[in-house]
């Protein structure tokens, strides 16, 4: 396609306070570093992981650009079980007693959340929210009026009442049509989008098979498809 909004990476967001007093990056994915590089990010106060798997998780090394000797460890929050996953898998960041030779390694805290216990990371209050995806659960958050949710099949009963009125609804997606055993399809997610009753709903974790401009036309006015640089102000 020669629609920039079809060229898509792997699912990372970058999440702003109002008083630009924080910023917290949403998952680590393999092109974590083009991304930053494209976003112009050149700080941030925290890392929010909604699962250990490989597309959200593998991008975890670029995160060394931000560890230099005078920089505190960065906070990166995770539930238990992708907090035991990360600290497993990447135990040359984790493991403390480590140290590399002839460089910095990534200087990242990991704390641990639980569903529906909020969360205060910086000037952001951050409420986790559990959903089922597959043989794991995601963890999305609700965050003032913004609802977030990746890799979802469906929305649970205390998630969708944490989300009850929110204005602002991200909500996965893969392709029109087929059903898949751990995502949503388009169809599911604006239906989930209208029992929400979000005023804006923008729909990420889309496919290859999804061609924007196309797709975007099939779409009721409340819905919109997300892409790579996509700027929301709440």
């Amino acid at each position: 396609s020669s629609d920039p909004r079809d060229r898509r990476t792997r699912h990372g967001a970058l999440l702003e306070s109002d008083d630009g007093r924080t910023t917290i990056l949403v998952d680590t994915p393999p092109e974590l570093r083009l991304q930053l590089l494209a976003a112009r990010v050149d700080h941030l106060d925290a890392v929010w992981f909604t699962h250990a798997h490989a597309d959200h998780t593998h991008g975890i090394d670029d995160l060394r650009v931000f560890s230099h000797d005078d920089a505190p460890a960065l906070p990166a929050y995770a539930d238990e079980s992708c907090a035991r996953f990360l600290a497993e898998k990447y135990d040359y960041i984790f493991n403390e007693s480590y140290q590399p030779v002839g460089g910095p390694k990534v200087n990242l805290h990991l704390q641990t959340f639980r569903a529906l216990e909020p969360v205060q990371v910086g000037s952001l209050a951050m409420l986790p929210l559990a959903f089922p995806h597959g043989d794991v659960q995601t963890f999305g958050f609700r965050a003032g009026d913004l609802g977030y949710v990746t890799d979802a099949k469906s929305i649970p009963e205390a998630a969708r009442r944490a989300l009850e009125g929110v204005r602002v609804l991200v909500l996965n997606a893969l392709w029109f049509g087929h059903s898949h055993a751990t995502h949503m399809n388009i169809e599911e997610a604006i239906a989930t989008a209208r029992e929400l009753r979000a005023q804006r709903t923008f729909l990420t974790h889309l496919t290859h098979r999804v061609v924007h401009a196309a797709a975007g036309r099939r779409m009721p006015p409340e819905v919109q498809l997300a892409y790579d640089g996509l700027v929301v102000e709440i």
